[in-house]
């Protein structure tokens, strides 16, 4: 049992970064353990190399799947508390929530070398055994990944005790319906993303700007949130607002700060399936 839950917490990360999604992610390690359970394992000289390998390229095809099948315009992933819980140690190696939206950006073969290479410090030559494809090619993908990423990213810094205090200003002034206040606190190039899932429907899945921010997310807390308990959490290494019917979480909004501490990306997350874990 010792031996299966640490399997677990090292091959999460590398699921969970692929395909944004916990369930997903278990059921993949699930198909893989059961699968190398019932192999003839004699030949295998690296347990976990073999193991990581199977899960990656499991996660890799129901990512495909998932992607061909997704009608929604905004699909987020789906959040995990860091700050807390039994499961710190594996999720160290989570990507932040804002890279793994921006890598929804590339392809599923960009996303993996880039995974491999920069979050769990794979070689090409690494890469290239587990994805099945020559060394040149892994570094011409993760030189594409790099290309496309440079273009959308802006600064994203850790969170900080600072950036707790800017959430919580931000929380006070919606409170307040202060627009002007709540304006400064924005950047210029603000984005909202909401992901309602297939049983809501997001009052706006992608809006840009100070004004159209300002105007959606003063509508949604009066009309939606004003009643609601507010927690200030960390959700995949940046603050985010839980809000609270009870003990029933309604919306998990993650907040993205540039490097002058205002507000670059609010990621607002809605569909119930995704709030289950948190």
């Amino acid at each position: 049992m010792d031996d299966l839950k640490l399997l677990n917490k090292i091959l999460f990360p590398y699921a969970y970064n692929i395909l944004g999604n916990i369930d997903d992610s278990k059921d993949i390690i699930q198909e893989v353990l059961i699968r190398y359970n019932e192999k003839d394992v004699r030949s295998i000289s690296n347990q976990n190399a073999y193991l990581i390998k199977a899960v990656i390229n499991g996660a890799i095809n129901l990512k495909k799947k998932k992607d061909r099948e997704r009608q929604q315009k905004v699909t987020l992933p789906q959040p995990i508390i860091t700050n807390h819980g039994e499961n710190k140690i594996e999720l160290d190696e989570i990507l932040n929530y804002s890279m793994l939206v921006l890598l929804d950006t590339l392809n599923i073969k960009e996303r993996a070398v880039f995974i491999l290479r920069e979050a769990f410090d794979y070689d090409h030559n690494e890469i290239a055994e587990i994805l099945s494809i020559t060394v040149d090619n892994s570094r011409q993908l993760l030189t594409r990944a790099k290309k496309k990423l440079k273009f959308r990213k802006s600064e994203i810094t850790t969170s900080s005790a600072e950036d707790r205090k800017y959430l919580e200003k931000y929380v006070e002034t919606i409170r307040k319906g202060d627009v002007k206040t709540l304006e400064q606190l924005l950047s210029d190039e603000i984005k909202v993303l909401a992901d309602a899932g297939s049983r809501l429907q997001a009052v706006a899945e992608l809006t840009f700007g100070i004004a159209n921010a300002v105007k959606l997310m003063t509508y949604i807390f009066e009309c939606y949130q004003r009643d609601l308990e507010i927690k200030i959490e960390e959700i995949n290494h940046q603050y985010a607002l839980l809000f609270y019917r009870g003990t029933i979480l309604i919306n998990c909004q993650v907040f993205e700060l540039n490097p002058y501490g205002k507000i670059a990306a609010i990621f607002s997350v809605v569909d119930p399936d995704k709030l289950m874990k948190i």
